[in-house]
């Protein structure tokens, strides 16, 4: 078989036309039903089709095919023998010259017949048309020659040239040489016949026969050592058709001008042109050579021209509309006079390897979800801002954004939607940016934007307005309105940090600070952040002591009946006296807990202490105790439960768990598995700050609630003119008394609310209209004096405050001091900083840095005191207070400061 350097096809000889056919129809019969491997066989092909080989053919005939010059030598000795005789030969030696010529005729005809046959057929066919012909032609001539009187040398000449051609068409065969000319001449010794002759003859046997033997064997260690090279050849020439078959790889060859000489057949077919049209064609023609890249063309054709080796060097091919490249290899090529006669090399396809790289650097660098840039690549651009040779190139700013209210999107309309939310908030926020930075995502709801040049401080302010105010409106998600917020920290460079990792810090900070002014804000930082950040961690760990030390308190409020004016329970609330800094805030140190995970083991310690408590109490009082939703979610809470109530010996339903609507935002089928957990147990269960969250029906209808509790910001606005907060209390009162149950408002502290909370059907009342919260012991002490309850308190509410955190300077008498508002009003305020300072003392307040108002102290806890302003701040259409539009004073360095008596 041999190969076509032009199109690769491998073509069988005609020898071997029969026996490829005969492994054609073998290839194409159809396999078993049962093989279960036929389908993952690949098309058979001819170069690997199985065929009887040409060469192994060659080796079993003893004779050849076809030997059209013996027949016409023989005719030629015939007719020149005629002519020398000027007679024909008499009947004998006509027939057997006849017989001799007939004889060779049909050889091509039984080199068929015998040829893929046992040894056996084979000595028979070469013994018809071979050996028995030669005889007869010899011995027919030599009695030609005796009778007629042909000369003898003309004779032998002709026996010589039949013999000297048979020779040459028997000579892969050396036994088959001997017997022929054995057969040819042994005819003469038979004409002439004599005992010298038959020894001659004899002997002459005798030495062919040992040189057969040893030619066979010669032959048989020749044969056997060109198939072992042939194998290798076969094998190796297998494996690079396999490599090129099955889309591994691919081979090219070039001349000495850069032309192609060879190239697999697959890149012919995937360029979509025919193999032989590629040859003589430059090596550049399988390439786009714009479509490289300078740096990949530039690089091959300095290989080509410098005639150096080269190794993977990624090219694009001239496909039309697919973006495909492949890996290119190749090398010099010498002949044995170290003369260049081209290159030879290989390539693979590079496309799905590209594109895997680019996919992994792009998810290294960008979010998977926004497409923006990842924490990874954010950080990186801030490094390189920050280490810029120029010190000019180094002012930079940065923003960190949380979205608020979205773990609310996440909870209720699924992670899918929240996904759908974070592509549009990205949107939003890369058009509100602009050209002005770069925008990041960092994960879950955070965003970074890093301003990468001097930028004034009253600009960062606007830019980050423009992006909470964008942020703010509406979206659209899966046909439902969605509103969320946003809180900006702010931090610039060099005035909050030199390093990376201090802007961060400091910006991070500035966020917490918004968010606890009330979200929807923004805050740059200020060294007071980092000082509240330490303090912040160092309650935690004061914290964590107290629980250990058994510091924390429980303090009990009365629940009072609002028919018959008794004591129907108490509420449990959590109280720390700190040793050093006295009554610390139950929010603060609540929300501590739960950012800390401590809300778990202070939890069970309020749950047992309440209960050890309420068996104390007359047998109809119960005790409420606030359960959080990082509780709830504990698949251990009824056994804590449980614990509890038989540890302190009560009854189960003196026991009433309130419970926030935030547990619904979880896993359904937890919550309702842990709400008939908790009521097989027998206790009570209370919803509370009802309204405020994610009030829906569908939990009043799915949990066995006993009792609804009304959040105290309906009962605020309750006495104020044009409030809807009456409808809305009605509302909710009529419908636990159709589900039959309980209804308790919170934080009621005047007798117009007191009277208003009556009149809306309310059955309990919770606030300091008839109790602060007591201490255990006074709490037992109460009890002692009976359960009728009295109302007492002012008439009328103070004006309604907001929450905030802002820096003011408080002038007392020209001595300056630092201090911090944490709630306003029209009125007066809550200041926090400056201690001890005794009711009545007179401060002038600035409130900005162009407005200032005058105050008097009222009262003063710790560091805390409540202030009235001596004429009440104004409000602008929107509601909001005028004075705090203007910037925050700057505040006053330490060295100046004073500490009031």
């Amino acid at each position: 078989m041999r190969r076509d350097s032009a199109d690769g096809e491998v073509r069988p000889d005609t020898a071997t036309a029969d026996a490829v056919g005969a492994a054609q129809k073998l290839a194409r019969a159809p396999a078993k039903k049962d093989d279960r491997r036929s389908s993952e066989r690949r098309e058979p092909v001819l170069s690997r089709q199985v065929a009887p080989p040409h060469h192994l053919l060659v080796e079993r005939e003893l004779f050849p095919r076809k030997w059209p010059f013996l027949l016409v030598a023989m005719c030629g000795a015939i007719l020149c023998s005629l002519w020398a005789a000027q007679s024909l030969p008499a009947w004998g030696p006509a027939i057997l010259l006849t017989l001799s010529v007939a004889l060779v005729v049909p050889v091509d005809r039984v080199w068929d017949a015998v040829a893929v046959r046992p040894l056996a057929y084979r000595v028979a066919g070469a013994t018809a048309v071979i050996l028995l012909p030669l005889f007869l032609f010899g011995l027919g001539m030599t009695i030609w020659a005796r009778d007629a009187g042909i000369a003898w040398d003309f004779v032998f000449t002709a026996l010589l040239t039949v013999s000297s051609i048979a020779v040459v068409y028997l000579r892969r065969h050396a036994a088959m040489i001997f017997a022929a000319q054995i057969a040819l001449f042994g005819a003469v010794v038979f004409t002439n016949i004599s005992a010298g002759a038959v020894l001659g003859l004899l002997a002459g046997i005798g030495v062919a026969v040992v040189v057969t033997r040893q030619q066979v064997r010669q032959r048989a260690s020749e044969t056997a050592h060109r198939r072992a090279q042939e194998r290798i050849s076969s094998r190796a020439q297998d494996i690079l058709t396999d490599y090129e078959q099955t889309g591994q790889g691919w081979f090219w060859e070039t001349d000495r001008r850069a032309l192609l000489t060879y190239v697999s057949p697959p890149v012919a077919e995937a360029l979509k042109r025919a193999p032989k049209t590629l040859i003589g064609k430059p090596l550049a023609v399988l390439f786009d050579m714009d479509g490289s890249g300078e740096e990949g063309e530039r690089t091959l054709q300095f290989h080509l021209s410098a005639r150096s080796s080269f190794s993977e060097l990624p090219m694009k091919a001239a496909i039309d509309g697919d973006d495909r490249y492949w890996s290119v290899s190749g090398r010099p090529l010498y002949d044995h006079f170290n003369n260049f006669i081209g290159f030879r090399g290989s390539g693979t396809d590079l496309t799905e390897r590209r594109r895997s790289q680019q996919d992994a650097t792009r998810l290294a660098k960008y979010d998977s979800l926004t497409g923006l840039a990842n924490r990874f690549q954010m950080s990186q651009s801030l490094e390189k801002v920050l280490n810029s040779r120029q010190g000019s190139d180094r002012f930079c700013s940065v923003f960190l954004l949380d979205l608020d209210r979205f773990k609310h999107v996440n909870d209720t309309m699924g992670h899918p939607a929240g996904d759908a939310l974070l592509k549009q908030v990205a949107g939003r926020l890369v058009r509100a940016i602009g050209k002005d930075g770069q925008v990041g995502r960092l994960g879950g709801d955070e965003f970074k934007v890093i301003i990468p040049t001097r930028v004034k401080r009253d600009k960062l302010e606007q830019l980050a307005r423009d992006v909470i105010n964008s942020l703010s409106q509406p979206y659209s998600i899966d046909g439902q309105r969605v509103v969320i917020g946003a809180s900006v920290g702010i931090a610039t460079c060099p005035d909050d940090g030199m390093t990376s990792e201090e802007l961060i810090r400091n910006a991070d900070l500035a966020l917490y600070a918004a968010k606890d002014g009330g979200r929807g804000r923004l805050h740059f930082y200020s060294e007071e952040l980092h000082a509240e950040a330490e303090a912040r961690a160092r309650l935690e760990e004061d914290l964590r002591d107290a629980l250990a030390k058994g510091e924390l308190q429980m303090h009990y409020q009365p629940v009072v009946s609002t028919s018959s004016e008794q004591i129907t329970g108490f509420e449990a609330l959590m109280r720390w006296q700190h040793p050093e800094k006295g009554w610390i805030e139950p929010q603060r140190f609540i929300q501590l807990a739960e950012d800390t995970g401590l809300i778990q083991p202070i939890g069970e310690w309020a749950l047992r202490q309440a209960c050890a408590d309420v068996a104390q109490w007359p047998a109809d009082v119960k005790v409420a105790v606030n359960v959080s939703p990082l509780q709830f979610a504990n698949p251990q809470l009824p056994a804590i439960v449980a614990n509890a109530i038989a540890n302190a010996g009560i009854r189960a339903s003196q026991l009433e768990l309130e419970i926030t609507e935030s547990v619904f935002l979880s896993d359904i089928a937890n919550t309702d598995a842990m709400f008939a957990a908790l009521k097989k147990l027998g206790v009570r269960l209370a919803l509370d700050d009802f309204g405020t969250g994610y009030s829906s029906l569908g939990y009043l209808k799915k949990a066995p609630f006993n009792r609804i509790k009304i959040d105290q910001s309906f009962v605020r606005g309750l006495t104020e003119p044009d409030s809807h907060n009456g409808a809305i209390i009605t509302s909710i009162t009529s419908l636990a008394q159709a589900l039959g149950m309980e209804t308790t408002a919170e934080g009621v502290e005047t007798m117009d609310e007191l009277d208003l909370i009556r009149h809306y059907g309310c059955s309990h009342v919770q606030g300091y209209i008839y109790e602060r919260p007591l201490d255990r012991e006074a709490a037992l002490e109460r009890l002692e004096q009976g359960l009728g309850a009295v109302a007492r308190g002012p008439r009328s509410a103070r004006a309604p405050r907001q929450t905030l955190l802002r820096k003011v300077v408080l002038d007392h008498n020209g001595h300056l001091y630092n201090g911090t508002i944490r709630n306003l009003s029209v009125s007066g305020a809550l200041v926090q900083g400056l201690w001890n300072v005794p009711e009545g003392t007179q401060f002038i307040v600035r409130l900005a840095t162009d407005f200032s108002i005058s105050c008097t102290a009222r009262w003063c806890q710790d560091d805390r005191m409540g202030v009235e302003f001596e004429i009440p701040l104004q409000k602008d259409h929107g509601g909001n207070i005028v004075a705090l539009k203007g910037a925050p004073p700057v505040q006053i360095d330490r060295a100046q400061m004073r500490k009031a008596s």
